[in-house]
């Protein structure tokens, strides 16, 4: 495998470091980030700081629950999830203690194909324990797709004339849960209008007329959701809108210095367009050189060609059902006047596309303004700015300033 530049390898290590701090945690450690406040409470009730930022990205898994029959107290998870340990062989996936889980399937999403697992106890809760197909490569990332039921009269309630608290009809239901990191949606049952939503959330109909909800949290941290919904007989149409936070999209501007007007971009994207060719989106929008493309599943570089005026690249495992995807990172060099300096101020004034893009300042700038809303934290000493789209329109514009600090 053909060496990376020096600055490709620093921004490599910068996400395999960042990587790091997302591996999975125990059942306990799960519950105890639940808690009402990250960074708990003092003796007189105030609320202590949670620690500094140093993530550049948040939601690197994605949790869709659908709501089963009413009064079954059950709910079907799909759960995509990464694995960044370089090495390991299994993912591990804890069940929060008192769901009682059931009718649990894991996929390797490279082939589709079912992977064997455990279910196993683990003090008052149940983790599922994934072989992977092979150990996480270096440069790589292992995935598991897995699917699961869970039996929690606590989250999901129906309610009849005997339970129903007031302002709450006989055959209304309820879903609550805390919900934390993650890019997530909630499908009502069939047959079921919403009421309320306590989080801001895209909605959509699904091909058979259940109404759902796609949202995605971008502090990362425990964000209580409640919904509240009601039978109905009127049908609902399906809807062309797709969940926009199924995307897992994430790209790093790594800014170098700006009087070069240079940056180092790496885009690490699921794709599961059918087929064995897939075009590099990346590279319709940004002109990007020395491009390299990685099967993160294997680490191995894929070799690009032009197909008509798209970049497209051949995959070593083809896709043909909606199990599968691609994960591909791309890397490359972006030279744009939009980066510079102005009178003593860095400045960035591009249109960015994707969930998730984070940009990540020289060494010694600290920033001054953003035109979007987004989380500054430090990384390795550097300031970052990261920004989750939570707009359905796909490209925006994003301008940063920044001054360099007084030594």
């Amino acid at each position: 495998m053909r060496r990376l530049p020096l600055v490709r390898q620093r921004v490599s290590r910068l996400l395999a470091g960042a990587a790091l701090l997302l591996a999975p945690v125990s059942a306990r450690a799960q519950r105890a980030a639940a808690g009402p406040f990250p960074g708990g409470e003092n003796p007189d009730g105030s609320l202590r700081p949670t620690s500094r930022l140093q993530r550049l990205f948040t939601q690197d898994a994605y949790t869709e629950y659908a709501l089963l029959q009413p009064g079954s107290e059950q709910f079907r998870i799909k759960f995509f999830t990464e694995e960044t340990r370089v090495g390991a062989t299994e993912l591990v996936n804890a069940t929060r203690g008192g769901s009682e889980g059931t009718d649990v399937e894991v996929f390797d999403p490279r082939t589709g194909k079912p992977l064997p697992f455990t279910y196993d106890v683990e003090g008052d809760g149940h983790a599922i324990h994934a072989k992977l197909t092979a150990p996480v490569p270096a440069g790589g990332i292992g995935r598991v797709l897995i699917y699961k039921t869970y039996k929690d009269a606590r989250t999901y309630q129906s309610y009849t004339e005997a339970n129903a608290p007031s302002g709450i009809q006989a055959g209304d239901i309820s879903w609550v849960r805390s919900l934390s990191g993650y890019r997530l949606g909630v499908i009502l049952p069939a047959g079921y209008r919403l009421l309320s939503s306590s989080i801001a959330a895209q909605m959509s109909t699904t091909p058979d007329g259940r109404v759902a909800l796609h949202f995605a949290n971008p502090s990362g941290l425990s964000n209580p959701f409640t919904i509240h919904a009601r039978k109905t007989a009127t049908p609902f149409a399906p809807t062309k809108y797709v969940d926009m936070f199924l995307d897992d999209v994430k790209t790093l501007y790594d800014f170098g210095e700006p009087a070069a007007h240079r940056i180092l971009v790496e885009q690490t994207y699921s794709d599961g367009r059918l087929g064995t060719t897939l075009p590099v989106d990346l590279l319709s929008y940004a002109a990007l050189t020395d491009v390299t493309v990685t099967d993160l599943d294997t680490a191995h570089p894929l070799a690009q060609r032009k197909q008509g005026g798209a970049t497209v690249v051949t995959l070593e495992e083809p896709i043909v059902n909606d199990k599968q995807s691609a994960h591909l990172r791309v890397t490359g060099t972006l030279t744009d006047a939009g980066y510079t300096v102005v009178n003593g101020e860095l400045r960035f004034d591009r249109q960015v596309k994707g969930l998730r893009n984070t940009f990540l300042l020289p060494v010694g700038y600290d920033v001054s303004a953003v035109s979007q809303s987004g989380t500054v934290g430090v990384y390795q000493g550097r300031v970052f700015v990261a920004l989750v789209n939570l707009n359905a329109e796909n490209a925006y514009r994003v301008v940063i300033t920044a001054r360099k600090r007084a030594e």
